[in-house]
Formats: structure tokens, C-alpha cells, sequence
């Protein structure tokens, strides 16, 4: 069996807060456990005060951005050293090689290795002016299984899930700081429109790729953004094995990732009976032609 576990926590500007918080988390996770741990988009700096038109840009201010980081630099070799033989995926902002180029990152690793990193390829709202985005999604062998990486938006396209279940992942890690809905927020948190959709993207990309899915998510509040929440481990068939709701916290989970893949994939049959042939539209630059002829 392996034990699973997402994060809902609330990660600021303070880096020795972010290291004093994983440090907790890590230790909370040993304890119980834990195989591989997914903290939320962000974790190493926090992420923006706001989005939209008002949000944080590179163009007004660098006081309020994310700390930027390199893979190899000093703030993950901290992470590395307080997980020790844990896994983890983390999300930050790198700071590309130019040393100008900013991308929202995560980075799966332990305290010996980083197994892989992903930048972010989908950004809502104002975040491109912020970050530049990604453009691949790779599947990386950890002592835990195959590991896919997505950041928040990300989860919106089902695209992004089912290349990395193509390319054989088993576990996809989505870290998000997926915020409450900005106008006409529900008076319970957890029936917001925003909180309900986060929830819904998680079991269906599941159930879409038959994949374990672990999702994290900022907790509390950051700048103007109020975040929902509901860290959760779903399984290959849509079901949530435990979730945190709206508080901060850590969902865990026990799984046979092997013998539930085998039991799933042997009942449902997703990825086999794709039809390629007839995805044109999905991969087409011009949506505008599909939608001409669809009304001709």
C-alpha cells in the first residue's frame, strides 16, 4: 500500500514561515506514514496578492511578487533538507536561467533527488503578467510511481490530464491557490461556485485518465484572494478518498496504486477507446473554422 496525503495550508511572503510550515507538515506526514505529499501551488513564497486587472505585474511593482528561485538554488536544497526521505511535490516561482524570466513552477523531489519540475502553461486572469507560461507536461519516475504535474488552472483542460495519463502517469499531483468566487460569494464558503468547481474538476479528471489524483490548494487568505480549500486524494474512479473541506489541513489516503490501475482499467476503458481521428477540433489553432462548420 502507499499513503497518499494533500495539502491545505496558507503560504505568505516569509520563507522562514513557508520552511517552519513544511517542517510541521513533513513531520505530521512521517508520523503518519506518508509516502508522497502534495503541498500547495506556491509554498515557497506565496503566491499573488490579487488577479485580474489590479493583479501583482512585473511592470508596477517586484515588492509583492513571489521570492524567484532556480531549482538548484539554496531555497530548495532547504526543502530538500527538511523532507529527508519523504516525497514531495512543492510549488514556487523559478526564476529561469536569464535570470529575468518568471515562471509558476512545481517540482516533485526528495532529499536526495529532484525527480522532475513543471513551469505552468495555463494562466488565468492577469497571471501573464506575472509569469511566463509553460509549454510541455512530462511524467517523471519517483520512488512512489509515475508522477504527472499541473498547477490550478491547469486543471480546467482536459487536454493537460490526459497527455500525461498517455504518457503513463498513475499519480497526477495538481497543486493549486484556487480562490473563492470574487462577486456573489456564497455565505457557506463551500457551496461558492469557484469551491464548487475546484471540486468537480478534481473528480473528473480522475475518472477521465483513471488516475490517482491529488490535490492540494492554498488555505486562509493572501491579499485580496480568499482560498477554498478541500485538499483531497480522489481515485481512479472519480471517488474522494478523504478531503480536508475548507480548512487547512492534510487529506491522507491508503491505496494500491497497482492493484486499483488493474481492477479500473480492466472494467473502463478511457484511453483505449480514444478516437483520434475525430479530435481535430481539439488540437486546432483556429477554433473559429470548427465552429463555422459546425452551423453551416
Amino acid at each position: 500500500m502507499t499513503k497518499l496525503a494533500a495539502v491545505a495550508a496558507n503560504f505568505t511572503r516569509d520563507l522562514e514561515q513557508n520552511y517552519a510550515l513544511i517542517d510541521s507538515l513533513a513531520r505530521e506526514a512521517r508520523d503518519a506514514g506518508v509516502d508522497f505529499m502534495v503541498l500547495p501551488e506556491a509554498a515557497i513564497g506565496g503566491y499573488l496578492s490579487s488577479l485580474g486587472n489590479h493583479g501583482d505585474t512585473v511592470k508596477t511593482t517586484t515588492r509583492s511578487l513571489p521570492p524567484a528561485i532556480r531549482i538548484d538554488g539554496p531555497e530548495i536544497a532547504r526543502v530538500q533538507q527538511i523532507v529527508g526521505d519523504l516525497v514531495v511535490a512543492i510549488g514556487f516561482c523559478e526564476l529561469d536561467a536569464d535570470g529575468e524570466t518568471r515562471y509558476n513552477a512545481a517540482a516533485v523531489l526528495d532529499g536526495s533527488r529532484v525527480y522532475g519540475t513543471y513551469r505552468k502553461v495555463h494562466q488565468p486572469l492577469g497571471e501573464g503578467m506575472s509569469y511566463s507560461a509553460g509549454s510541455d507536461y512530462d511524467v517523471f519516475d519517483t520512488p512512489v510511481g509515475r508522477v504527472g504535474l499541473q498547477i490550478c488552472y491547469d486543471k480546467a483542460f482536459p487536454e493537460a490530464a490526459r497527455i500525461m495519463a498517455l504518457k503513463g502517469a498513475q499519480i497526477i499531483a495538481s497543486l493549486s491557490a484556487w480562490p473563492a468566487a470574487r462577486t456573489a460569494t456564497a455565505e457557506n464558503l463551500q457551496d461558492d461556485r469557484w469551491t464548487y468547481r475546484f471540486n468537480l474538476f478534481d473528480a473528473a479528471r480522475a475518472l477521465d485518465n483513471q488516475v490517482f489524483w491529488i490535490a492540494s490548494n492554498q488555505s486562509g487568505t493572501f491579499g485580496s484572494l480568499r482560498y477554498v480549500g478541500n485538499a483531497k486524494v480522489v481515485d481512479p474512479g472519480g471517488n474522494v478518498l478523504a478531503t480536508t473541506l475548507l480548512g487547512s489541513g492534510m487529506a491522507i489516503a491508503d491505496v494500491d496504486v497497482d492493484g486499483t490501475f488493474r481492477a479500473m482499467r480492466a472494467g473502463m476503458f478511457h484511453l483505449r477507446d480514444r478516437r483520434p481521428d475525430v479530435y481535430g477540433p481539439v488540437v486546432a489553432e483556429d477554433v473559429g473554422q470548427w465552429q463555422g462548420l459546425a452551423h453551416a
